[in-house]
């Protein structure tokens, strides 16, 4: 019978102790998470291996500042992961990429589906990535990362009901944007934005 895999807490403490392998696993856990949070909120590849690299060096420099009462250590990643990607915004102030975010085409026999569906890919991409910043947060975690409205809350340092708020008015503006393009491209029918970004 094999052993549970061991959790955050205990990967973290042990990798505060050195053990190397520690790290690595928790790496592995939740680099994936991290770096599409950074692409998503970025539309940047470059931009979110950088953040990726940067939250955890800071991990493993400042590991004893996670607090376990104030959330997970997924949403303290996370929390990282937001001031950085609003560090690199600041300081470059990139026009968003979606090609660099696009996913590929599903493979199917009509290439007009697969053109189709790549529009209303990046037509979601594109509102999303032009909603403010604290909009675009409560979306990325809330719908993309399915995280509750208390670990957004404590990846984002602010009130339960901020979260729902942010989200509520990001949602509105979202629907605005691609209702706008459904009746601008009636032949192109707009679908689910969260699972297009997934």
């Amino acid at each position: 019978m094999s052993e549970p895999d061991p959790s955050d807490k205990d990967l973290l403490r042990r990798m505060m102790a050195g053990d190397e392998d520690a790290f690595t696993a928790l790496y592995r856990r939740r680099q994936a998470g991290v770096y599409r949070f950074a692409l998503q909120m970025s539309g940047s590849e470059a931009i979110a291996e950088d953040v990726t690299q940067e939250v955890f060096l800071a991990l493993m420099r400042e590991a004893s500042d996670y607090d376990p009462a104030r959330g997970s250590l997924a949403a303290y990643l996370y929390g990282m992961a937001r001031h950085q990607v609003l560090r690199c915004l600041r300081r470059q102030r990139p026009e968003a990429s979606l090609a660099a975010v696009a996913e590929p085409a599903r493979g199917g026999d009509d290439p007009f589906d697969d053109l189709t569906r790549r529009q209303n890919i990046d037509a979601v991409r594109g509102a999303v990535l032009a909603l403010p910043a604290h909009y675009r947060e409560a979306v990325v975690l809330c719908d993309l990362h399915e995280m509750n409205y208390a670990e957004a809350a404590a990846a984002l340092g602010c009130a339960l009901g901020t979260v729902r708020s942010r989200l509520y008015r990001a949602r509105e503006l979202l629907a605005a944007r691609l209702g706008a393009l459904r009746q601008a491209q009636p032949a192109r029918p707009i679908v689910n934005p969260a699972r297009c970004l997934i």
